[in-house]
């Protein structure tokens, strides 16, 4: 046990102690080891070149936050058993074990009727297996199933250690200070009220400013134009290399690449997710370069495209484009680049993006006062119009090739 009492120097928290033997042999497992060789945050690197982190790095990340917030939680007389604590430090830490290549940019292409979420649940599952049991309370917490509410809350909810560590990760390695929140602040400040995760009265300072930097965030960074129009455009391109590989069982891919260029799975079959745990960016990146070479126009232009960042444009209204006005910008792509209107839908793309970053009526943040009782934050602020942040945006992006 003593060599499995790991310090790890993380260069946003400083140094991280693995709490248990479990965590230390969970890290060693070659799923989650996996999570190096993916990006936490896709293609950002092309507007933020700092982002080159990845989704183990924010694991590890927010399993640190979770010993801080379990930590503040028994010193403050909320009774947590080593078994829950280990259990909850798993499910932080295994928490976003069902992220493909690039993360979220092509988490339906994959698998296209289900999310990360029950990817993620369908390996640990398997990873139960593998350590006899050890990770059934880890399941329950997950899914929101074992009693104490608050331990789901603390992974999944408005105020759970995985936003605390990617605000605050994002933001250092992207250099926009404006997600730089107050973590310890807000660890600090929680405790347990009827069986919810709440927040002092001290710290709802530190809570306004973290609900004002995530939408700073989303709009800056995780919205940026050009940052969306990358990942839109990857996207296009493996669903044209999909198309091809319909005609040419032959295009270029890994092993395991190829089963899912050759079909869209919509089970979560072993055959699946045994190909889905091989893939990384690294089998992105080599199909791409070798794409660049193809035959088909479309899929060449695609793929030179992001090898070579030569990104979609992006245009942005916040009210519907004119649809003769798409129309036209389509046939006019098609005469220049001597195209089908159906191959120019690859290099197109016209969606709706919602925002809506703090909902009441989904988990809502609770303040508690000295005197027991608690205030929902849009109550309890006095000086915060939360009816801006929980009121949902919509942007219209359309996206094209440049020619």
């Amino acid at each position: 046990m003593a060599n499995k009492k790991k310090i790890i120097n993380d260069p946003v928290f400083g140094f991280i102690t693995l709490p248990s033997e479990l965590l230390y042999d969970l890290l060693q497992h070659p799923l989650v080891h996996r999570l190096t060789r993916i990006k936490q945050l896709g293609l950002t690197s092309y507007v933020y070149p700092g982002t080159q982190h990845t989704r183990f790095q924010h694991s590890l990340g927010a399993l640190h936050l979770m010993t801080e917030a379990i930590k503040t939680l028994q010193n403050k007389g909320n009774e947590i058993t080593d078994d829950e604590a280990n259990a909850v430090y798993a499910a932080i830490l295994l928490h976003d074990l069902g992220h493909g290549p690039f993360s979220h940019t092509l988490e339906d292409f994959f698998f296209t009727n289900h999310s990360h979420e029950e990817v993620g649940l369908a390996l640990i599952e398997q990873l139960n297996q593998d350590f006899n049991g050890k990770l059934d309370l880890t399941l329950q917490i997950l899914r929101g199933t074992y009693p104490k509410g608050y331990l789901h809350e603390l992974v999944s909810g408005q105020l759970d250690m995985d936003r605390l560590d990617y605000l605050r990760r994002d933001s250092f390695f992207s250099g926009v200070t404006e997600g730089n929140i107050g973590s310890a602040r807000i660890i600090k400040m929680l405790n347990i009220k009827n069986d919810k995760l709440v927040v002092e009265a001290k710290g709802i300072y530190s809570i306004e400013n973290f609900l004002m930097s995530r939408r700073l965030m989303y709009w800056q960074v995780y919205l940026h134009k050009t940052a969306y129009a990358a990942e839109i455009m990857l996207h296009k391109t493996m669903l044209r290399a999909r198309y091809v590989a319909g005609q040419d069982p032959t295009l270029f891919g890994s092993e395991s690449l190829r089963y899912f260029l050759q079909q869209g799975a919509t089970k979560l079959s072993q055959e699946a997710l045994q190909h889905f745990t091989q893939l990384d960016d690294s089998d992105i990146w080599v199909a791409l370069k070798s794409w660049c070479h193809h035959p088909d126009k479309v899929l060449s232009l695609l793929s030179n495209g992001i090898v070579n960042r030569r990104i979609f444009k992006v245009e942005i209204s916040n009210t519907p484009f004119d649809e003769n006005y798409l129309l036209e910008r389509a046939n006019l792509l098609a005469q220049q680049l001597q195209l089908s209107p159906q191959d120019v839908d690859f290099l197109t793309s016209y969606k709706k993006v919602t925002n809506n970053l703090y909902r009441e009526d989904d988990n809502a943040i609770d303040i508690l006062f000295s005197d027991g009782t608690t205030k929902r934050i849009s109550e309890a602020s006095d000086m915060f119009n939360l009816d801006v942040l929980s009121k949902p945006i919509h942007k219209y992006y359309y996206c094209h090739f440049r020619t």
